[in-house]
């Protein structure tokens, strides 16, 4: 049986915070998005795939080593919002989150 593939879109905040990464760290990014958001992102787990609680928007969160990956999904699109060091995914999450 084949998996469902999710277009995977990225808000252009988004698109500056990947920017703004190192080019290794860009890649490991780009690559956790395409293995993990591609086919299964809403597969939980605990060291990647967080649902998050009490929120509406952003629903999801990925972790990619000190990144911390937020995203909704509607249909079959994955909406990457934004792509944060962990030190600032509080901050980010008080800020924007709803």
């Amino acid at each position: 049986m084949a998996r469902m593939k999710y277009e995977i879109v990225l808000a252009p905040e988004a698109l500056q915070d990947l920017k703004r990464l190192k080019a290794r760290v860009r890649a490991e990014v780009k690559d956790a998005l395409e293995r993990h958001l591609r086919y299964e992102p809403v597969k939980v787990s605990k060291r990647r795939i967080k649902r998050l609680r009490g929120l509406s928007h952003p629903q999801y969160r990925l972790m990619v080593g000190q990144i911390r990956v937020f995203y909704d999904i509607t249909g079959h699109v994955v909406e990457v919002l934004a792509i944060v060091p962990k030190s600032e995914a509080a901050s980010w999450l008080e800020e924007m989150g709803e």
